[in-house]
């Protein structure tokens, strides 16, 4: 059933009370009824016109009274924040750890260096990049997304290893940086596992467990910096540090088993061969000791020799000289010589006993009594 106008609403209200109500009402808008964007668009233009230094109301049109009077003022005012707005945009800061690069519609124009840089916006971009600040990437420690298998490698005998290592790197040229490589992380990655994989398919298992990580090391960073320098990425590598080399979990127990029996095998042939180059320094040593006394005997037999020979040259020639004496003589050290150490007795034929004088003459009991 329609309402009638004295009702006062939806739920009623009294006829009497209709006029008082619509007076209270007075002004306000009925129900939820929004409210008129006409009025809304006019009102913020007046205001505007205001701040601009216009003229509002029927003062807020034109002389001709068909749109907004906009004076000198308001358009300098307008062409100042513009320009306001587009040396903001256009002047920017280099931190002394970044580098820019300016971008002319899209293309390479300079790189900026620290301080302030002025880039004309819109015609010329800027793209600053940080060049001192060291990047790392790690390679086997689980992987980055999901590939627990990048440190798994295969060894020049045939071996699998894990390696964990990681790359630091930093940029130099930042143009290079930002054009040449579409994921500059992503090909760093790929081309150090590549290097690290070739030069560990070059190498044996138990160097690259023990002694060659340096050398691994210096070789592969060596080997990735020319690979990005060919790609003119300006990327740098400042150093690559070797982490982990093992066997795999599967097989690392057994691993250390067949390892403690290697070191176990060397310690006892490095003790077999001290024992033979002791052994065989003491045979040589007696041995140059009977060369040595084989030839100081040959020499003092030659010499002996030679002594007795000279010797007996110069008897000769006395005995030639002399032949009578020289004979005598020669008997008599020959008898001294033979006779020298034999118990003598001396007997007499001629003498008796008759004549009171002993037959024989003890020599040696003589000179043991003279010697006393």
């Amino acid at each position: 059933m329609p309402y009638s106008n004295n009702s006062g609403g939806p739920w009623g209200g009294g006829g009497n009370n209709g006029g008082d109500d619509n007076d209270r009402n007075k002004g306000q808008r009925p129900g939820n009824q929004p409210p008129d964007l006409d009025d809304l668009v006019r009102k913020g233009q007046e205001k505007l016109q205001v701040l601009m230094g216009g003229k509002t109301g029927g003062r807020g049109r034109g002389p001709s009274g068909d749109g907004p009077a906009i004076g000198k003022g308001a358009i300098a005012i307008g062409v100042l924040v513009v320009l306001v707005l587009w040396l903001v945009a256009s002047f920017y800061t280099v931190k002394p750890e970044e580098k820019s690069v300016e971008l002319m519609f899209g293309k390479y124009y300079a790189t900026g260096e620290p301080g302030l840089n002025f880039a004309p916006w819109p015609v010329v971009t800027k793209a600053i990049v940080p060049v001192t600040r060291e990047n790392t990437e790690d390679i086997g420690v689980g992987g980055r997304g999901g590939q627990f298998d990048q440190g798994l490698m295969l060894t020049g005998d045939e071996n699998i290893v894990d390696i964990d290592f990681q790359v630091v790197w930093n940029i130099t040229d930042p143009a290079q940086y930002l054009f040449n490589l579409a994921d500059p992380r992503e090909t760093i990655r790929a081309v150090s596992e590549s290097a690290m994989r070739e030069v560990i398919g070059r190498s044996n298992l138990a160097p690259i467990l023990n002694r060659d990580r340096a050398a691994i090391s210096q070789e592969v960073g060596d080997l990735i910096q020319s690979t990005l320098d060919n790609y003119k990425s300006g990327v740098n590598i400042v150093r690559l540090n070797f982490d982990k080399a093992d066997p795999p979990a599967e097989v690392i127990d057994a691993f250390r088993d067949v390892q403690a029996a290697e070191q176990e095998r060397d310690t006892l042939e490095k003790q077999a061969d001290a024992y033979a180059n002791q052994t065989l320094a003491a045979a040589r040593g007696q041995a140059a000791q009977l060369l040595q006394k084989a030839e100081g005997y040959r020499a003092q037999v030659i010499n002996q020799a030679t002594g007795e020979a000279s010797r007996f040259l110069a008897v000769y020639k006395e005995y030639a000289k002399a032949k009578e004496v020289t004979r005598k003589r020669l008997y008599l050290e020959t008898m001294e010589r033979v006779l020298g150490n034999v118990n003598k007795i001396i007997l007499d034929e001629n003498v008796t006993g008759d004549q009171g004088v002993v037959p024989y003459l003890p020599l040696n009991d003589l000179n043991r009594g003279g010697s006393n």
